[in-house]
């Protein structure tokens, strides 16, 4: 066996066998494939695509690849999520401490941001004090004492994507429905939950612009899911414009602290719901989803979410005096008011916009090891289907380096389109996918 065989198999389109398949993902991992090979190899299933057996090999190959997690001395079934990202994403942030008030262990492992979509570790560090690096023993204790822990991927959990991820972001191979499976799966199967629930963002600011290739992407990883063992459900979200209001670290901290506490969006809201209650329908602590969202909706309301945030901070280290008052969270020095031009109906927005005008801030990175100013980012009132008149508010600008905020405005005015009719607020949920397919809501 060998790589040139392999490549020229999928350049004209074969099916991979799982020995091939492992053979190119082992001998990428431990050196003996060069890089160009594999780029090769890469964009012949970009071109060529995998079907769902070469998939699920390629998962697995890549899961296989360093250790897994063991959490079986974690009483009960444990519950994990995971993002393929959007704009003001919070949702871990919520959603952790929700299912794990009420009981169910959530051991999560989560990355940091890139380009225009935020990492939930970035964000945790805006908490004076916080660590995202656990010894296993010390996750394992956090998450029986506090039901919930959330750490940084550690290198020794799925190297090969790791190593395939990085090539893939230089050499155009990232926009592969089976490639990005593969890539999220490896991750989420080594972490050692029994249940997990993927929120599959669809639109403008995600990585998928399509509803038929979000919901081709959620049914791949479910049945690659189904056929390790877990349950696995997905929820297909909108993500057409900014989720909630703050875009940023600090400040999407702290609107989930105040979420925490009842004050929350209705579109973060309704994500949230959907998402914790699968994981508790998963974990079978409620019979149906609507009880399970009626059991997280008490939770957000009777304070226990917020007191199971501080709980979980305290045990990673981070000073909760900063989630007590959240206002004590680090802020920008410099701000702008970004105000309406026109009257006028928005008519739509580009949440990627929106984004990259939060990097030039300084609240993501352009490459994997840029610094981020954790108090950087944008207030963003604008939601489409709400009528403006001029000199409304749009937004607010919050920064360290005030040389940056005309570029930033320039790029956020430009991410909204005007008109003078109105048209509906987009959806927030469009779907769930379990093993029996895509189900509309």
């Amino acid at each position: 066996m060998n790589m040139y065989d392999i490549i020229t198999k999928k350049k004209h389109g074969e099916t991979l066998s799982e020995e091939e398949i492992r053979f190119a993902v082992n001998g990428f991992t431990d050196g003996s494939i060069p890089d160009y090979q594999m780029s090769a190899l890469l964009m012949a299933i970009c071109l060529k695509g995998m079907n769902d057996s070469e998939t699920a090999a390629m998962t697995f190959a890549m899961r296989d690849s360093g250790s897994i997690a063991d959490l079986s001395a974690i009483p009960g079934l444990k519950a994990d999520k995971h993002s393929t990202g959007g704009v003001g994403d919070k949702v871990s942030l919520l959603v952790g401490p929700m299912v794990a008030s009420l009981g169910v262990p959530v051991a999560k492992m989560s990355g940091r941001g890139l380009g225009h979509t935020g990492g939930t570790i970035d964000k945790l560090e805006s908490i004076p004090g916080f660590s995202v690096t656990l010894s296993n023993e010390k996750f394992m204790e956090n998450v029986k004492k506090t039901g919930l822990a959330i750490v940084g991927q550690s290198d020794d959990l799925a190297p090969a994507d790791k190593k395939m991820y990085a090539l893939r972001d230089v050499t155009a191979t990232v926009d592969s429905i089976p490639l990005i499976a593969a890539s999220i799966m490896s991750k989420k199967l080594v972490s050692g939950s029994d249940v997990i629930v993927l929120d599959v963002t669809m639109g403008s600011g995600a990585f998928m612009k399509t509803l038929p290739d979000a919901i081709m992407l959620a049914e791949t990883m479910v049945r690659i899911g189904e056929a390790s063992g877990k349950k696995v459900y997905a929820v297909i979200t909108d993500m057409n414009q900014v989720l909630g209001t703050y875009v940023g670290n600090a400040l999407e901290v702290r609107e989930a602290v105040y979420a925490l506490k009842g004050d929350i969006a209705e579109d973060l809201k309704r994500t949230c719901l959907k998402i914790a209650g699968l994981m508790l329908l998963g974990c079978k602590k409620a019979d149906s989803l609507f009880e399970a969202e009626q059991m997280l909706s008490e939770v957000l309301q009777d304070g226990r979410a917020f007191e199971s945030f501080c709980a979980f901070v305290k045990a990673q280290g981070g000073d909760v005096k900063y989630i007590k008052d959240p206002e004590l969270l680090p802020k920008a020095a410099c701000k702008r008011v970004v105000k309406a031009e026109e009257d006028g109906y928005l008519v739509s927005m580009n949440a990627e916009t929106v984004g990259r005008s939060s990097v030039i801030l300084g609240a993501g990175r352009e490459k994997k090891g840029d610094p981020i100013d954790m108090a950087a980012g944008i207030e963003n009132y604008a939601k489409v289907g709400h009528r403006f008149q001029k000199g409304d508010t749009l937004g607010i600008l919050y920064t360290n380096r005030e040389e940056s905020l005309d570029a930033a405005e320039k790029l956020y005015r430009s991410a909204f389109c005007f008109g003078a009719l109105p048209v509906a607020e987009p959806t927030t949920i469009y779907g769930i996918v379990d093993e029996t397919g895509f189900h509309p809501l």
